[in-house]
């Protein structure tokens, strides 16, 4: 496998190159990271795209559960800039972790976890500032959906300022299994809605939590509402109905944190 641009020789044998170390492309690379088990975080697939070979790399990635989308030639050019084949793979820069191997793990601990949920929230720079202020905060994961959501990229590590190489990331296919298993822990599945009854004041965070956010334009969805203990809500004054995700959450984090230690 391909794993970094200097390797000239072995991209030409194999029909295409690498960008960086983290980004491959050219079919048969991208199906020998994933056949080697890299760290893809998603792959891009050109519109339309077909052929046995094409065939073969859509069944490896069904087989695997990576995320991968379709997208214009264009997007491809952009990302690399040589003989991609219509796909493009993008490596994850972190070890993902699963939330069914660290809720245990952190109640064995005789620790009080709080973990935080983002449902739907894409926009990559609000991801990583809500990831810069849970480390900030002490929380002890972030859970994220595997598709549908922002993802741990180079842009969202800058924007975090390098919190997400040092938060552990849950990735997770099922967000409700997620809720599931927190319950089955005494853990207080926290709904952050305006359309909640309990002021954000009233509620312990200092009880095992897990609180979701959810993205701006949507909120929560309607799955994940149905399964939260609390439904809590920020005070808004002002005309403007909402705020940004990343400053709800980081008032959450902080009434959170404020609790913990006057405990």
């Amino acid at each position: 496998m391909i794993v970094s641009s200097s390797a000239t020789t072995a991209t030409k044998s194999a029909s295409a190159t690498v960008k960086s170390d983290t980004t491959i492309y050219g079919l048969r690379p991208v199906m020998e990271a994933i056949e080697s088990d890299t760290r893809i975080d998603c792959i891009y697939l050109q519109n339309g795209l077909g052929g046995p070979l094409a065939g073969t790399l859509k069944g490896l990635i069904r087989d695997k559960g990576i995320p991968f989308r379709f997208v214009p030639v264009e997007k491809l050019n952009r990302l690399a800039k040589g003989n991609h084949q219509g796909v493009v793979a993008l490596i994850a820069p972190i070890v993902y972790q699963k939330a069914m191997d660290l809720i245990p793990r952190l109640m064995e601990a005789d620790k009080k976890p709080f973990l935080l949920m983002l449902d739907r929230v894409t926009d990559v720079r609000n991801f990583g500032a809500i990831a810069r202020t849970a480390e900030c905060a002490g929380i002890d994961a972030v859970i994220i959906p595997m598709h549908g959501a922002a993802q741990v990229t180079d842009d969202a590590v800058k924007t975090s300022s390098g919190a997400l190489l040092r938060l552990p990331v849950c990735r997770e296919e099922n967000l409700k299994t997620t809720l599931h298993l927190a319950h089955q822990y005494d853990m207080q599945v926290v709904a952050a809605t305006e359309k909640g009854a309990t002021d954000y004041l009233m509620v312990d965070f200092a009880k095992p939590t897990l609180l979701i956010m959810g993205a701006e334009e949507t909120g929560i969805s309607p799955e994940l509402l149905k399964l939260a203990d609390v439904r809590a809500k920020l005070p808004i004054l002002g005309q403007v109905q909402s705020l940004n995700v990343s400053v709800a959450a980081a008032v959450f984090m902080y009434e959170a944190l404020r609790q913990r230690h006057s405990a």
